[in-house]
């Protein structure tokens, strides 16, 4: 199973992506946390995510792209993933696709974590990670992701399989409402779930 989710910044990507793996036994890829190590370990990617981040841009496609490639596929041949916070563009889909599709691992799912723009921009101001995230800035990412990324809902819509859910539930419900659908998803497909 290769599963996609998309979401604003603050709508629980991260942990919904985590419980989708422990639940399916299928590795958890999240690009940030992938990016946030290369800052930690100040790799010279690290120097150069850290420039673009600060002021709340996305990182060019080519250094995340690159920096995906191996754990990607490594997660495939292990049984699966679900993917966090890649492609956050159109144009990252349309270049990630012919390579992913020539690897063998494709997205076969996208889940839409919808959530209200109020609810994301409380979630983001309560954990603030540090001194990038002010108001200012997470309101710039926010815009991002309308601008960027929201595109993507149609570009899966056409192409894989996609559903929504209600972000702004408890975790466990927005879980759960995940499991039940991809259930339904797997009546379909050669999914084993």
């Amino acid at each position: 199973m290769r599963l996609l989710l998309i979401g604003a910044p603050g709508a629980g990507k991260g942990t919904q992506a985590e419980r989708l793996a422990e639940r399916f036994g299928i590795a958890h890829i999240s690009s940030g946390d992938l990016l946030r190590q290369h800052v930690r370990e100040q790799t010279s990617i690290g120097r150069t995510i850290k420039s673009y981040v600060d002021k709340g841009d996305l990182v060019p496609d080519s250094v995340v792209l690159d920096m995906l490639r191996k754990p990607v596929v490594a997660a495939v041949e292990a049984g699966g993933y679900v993917l966090d916070g890649f492609p956050r563009t159109v144009e990252q889909a349309e270049a990630s696709f012919p390579v992913a599709q020539a690897l063998g691992v494709e997205v076969q799912a996208a889940i839409h974590l919808d959530v209200p723009r109020q609810e994301l921009v409380r979630r983001l101001l309560s954990r603030r990670r540090g001194s990038e995230d002010t108001e200012e800035v997470i309101e710039h990412r926010l815009e991002v992701y309308l601008e960027k990324t929201v595109p993507l809902l149609a570009y899966y819509a056409g192409r894989e399989l996609i559903f929504a859910v209600d972000g702004a539930q408890p975790p466990d419900a927005v879980h759960e409402e995940i499991v039940a659908r991809l259930r339904k998803l797997a009546a379909f497909t050669t999914w084993d779930i």
